[in-house]
């Protein structure tokens, strides 16, 4: 099969088990989807829902977030780990916020990858997710992914979207990015399936004789 017919296949495939893409992190606008993309780095989006509804509130945008001292906020996202880190970025992003957008998020990627704590996969999300532009974020499960089933050499994350975003019409990244991660968590995880288990991985390459070792993220 190739390159191009599995990509066919996983998009087919991907539509069909998945017609609906909710955002699996709680959020009531750009602001707190991008608190609680922040908060997802190394955590799960199951812990990071447990802890943003005490967070949201005290604060559920920039003025009031700002507000809170850094101790605080720590104290909440504990659980998320990185507490520090997390803390001070989310205290010095919404001040940021109010300083020079007005106290909006920006529809931008350059300013959101300025932001403290916002790297180019949190900005894609918010990008895709909160403003409807065409992004492809790429996280862990993405990654993996895309090496098991012959989408992407997998050297880095930055080749592997550049590798999806070609292969994949762009009226689709949006959605796909999130049926990928739907797949991935319960098909295709990374115990769970070694490149010749789940059904994607099967149909890519039928005669794979040894498990895929894929490249960490």
């Amino acid at each position: 099969m190739l390159k191009a017919q599995r990509a066919a296949f996983v998009l087919q495939r991907l539509q069909e088990l998945y017609p609906e893409t909710p955002i699996p992190l709680d959020h009531s606008d750009a602001f707190t989807l991008l608190v609680a993309v922040l908060l997802s780095a190394q955590c799960t989006d199951e812990r990071v829902n447990q802890v943003t509804p005490a967070l949201f509130a005290l604060a559920d945008n920039p003025a009031e977030m700002a507000r809170l001292e850094v101790e605080q906020i720590q104290a909440i996202i504990r659980p998320c780990g990185l507490s520090p880190q997390k803390a001070r970025a989310i205290k010095r992003l919404s001040e940021i916020l109010l300083e020079e957008h007005g106290g909006e998020v920006p529809a931008d990627m350059a300013a959101l990858e300025r932001l403290p704590g916002v790297g180019h996969k949190t900005a894609s999300v918010v990008m895709s997710q909160a403003f409807g532009v065409p992004a492809f974020p790429v996280d862990t499960h993405i990654h993996r992914l895309a090496q098991r089933w012959g989408l992407s050499s997998g050297k880095n994350v930055v080749q592997t979207e550049k590798d999806l975003k070609r292969l994949f019409p762009e009226e689709h990244w949006n959605r796909l990015h999130l049926q990928i991660i739907y797949y991935g968590r319960e098909y295709c995880t990374a115990r769970g399936c070694d490149g010749r288990s789940c059904e994607i991985c099967r149909t890519c390459y039928p005669d794979r004789k040894h498990p895929k070792k894929t490249r960490k993220a």
